[in-house]
C-alpha cells in the first residue's frame, strides 16, 4: 500500500509567525513603563532644567537632596542641617573621595544650596556636582 502526500506537506514554511514576539514585546513595554518612575531615587524634588551632559557613573553616588519645604535628605533619610557633614561622614566611611550628588527644588533659595556645598568642599569632599533635569526645548 503506497501513501501519496501533497507536495505541500514538503514544502518548508517560509513565513516567521510573530504574533508571540509582539505579544512578549508589549508585555515588556508595559512592565516597563509601570516600572520606570519607581526607579528614581530620593526625595521628589522638581529639578531645574540644564543642557549639560550627564555624567559616566561606575560607582552610585551619595544624593543630597533639598525639597521645596527646605528639608534636607541623604539619599532618603531625613537629616538635620548641623548633622550634614557627620551623616555624609559616616555614610561614605570617612572617604572624602566619594562623589556626592546635590539635588535641590527649583523653588527654593539658590544661596542654600550653595551654602549646603560650600560646606561640603569646606569639610573636604572633592566631587560634589549639581543634578538638574535635561533641558526640554518649549
Amino acid at each position: 500500500m503506497a501513501f501519496k502526500f501533497k507536495s505541500s506537506l514538503r514544502e518548508p514554511m517560509s513565513e516567521i509567525n510573530v504574533t508571540p514576539f509582539v505579544d512578549v514585546m508589549l508585555v515588556l513595554l508595559i512592565i516597563f513603563m509601570v516600572t520606570a518612575p519607581l526607579l528614581t531615587v530620593g526625595v521628589q524634588v522638581d529639578l531645574p532644567e540644564s543642557s549639560a551632559d550627564s555624567l559616566p557613573e561606575e560607582i552610585e553616588p551619595l544624593t543630597l537632596t533639598i525639597n521645596s519645604k527646605g528639608e534636607i535628605f541623604i539619599q532618603e533619610s531625613k537629616v538635620e542641617y548641623d548633622n550634614i557633614i557627620s551623616k555624609i561622614l559616616a555614610v561614605s566611611k570617612n572617604r572624602t573621595d566619594t562623589r556626592i550628588y546635590v539635588r535641590g527644588d527649583k523653588t527654593i533659595n539658590y544661596g542654600r544650596v550653595l551654602e549646603i556645598m560650600g560646606m561640603l568642599s569646606g569639610s573636604g569632599f572633592t566631587k560634589v556636582a549639581l543634578i538638574s533635569e535635561p533641558y526640554k526645548e518649549r
